[in-house]
């Protein structure tokens, strides 16, 4: 049986967008022992403007393959060490 992709919209206030990138972190990583959950595909955005998103994982891919896991615009270079 395959399986389709979805995306959960759920609504949240924060102050700002660095907030609700801060709050889609902490579901991720609560969510993240859950082999469904796509946690580099995780998006923000406004709720009158949600077509316009913006990335809270860097996702940029490290040698061997991996992604980086830090935040999206983080400082400096990407690297395997946990972030955010």
């Amino acid at each position: 049986m395959s399986r389709e992709r979805f995306v959960v919209h759920l609504p949240v206030l924060a102050a700002d967008l660095d907030g609700a990138r801060r709050f889609a972190r902490v579901v991720c990583r609560a969510l993240g022992l859950l082999d469904d959950v796509d946690r580099a595909g995780t998006t923000v955005s406004a709720e009158d403007a949600q077509c316009v998103r913006h990335w809270v994982w860097c996702d940029r891919l490290l040698d061997g393959g991996r992604r980086c896991p830090l935040p999206a615009d983080h400082p400096g270079g990407c690297g395997p060490h946990s972030g955010g």
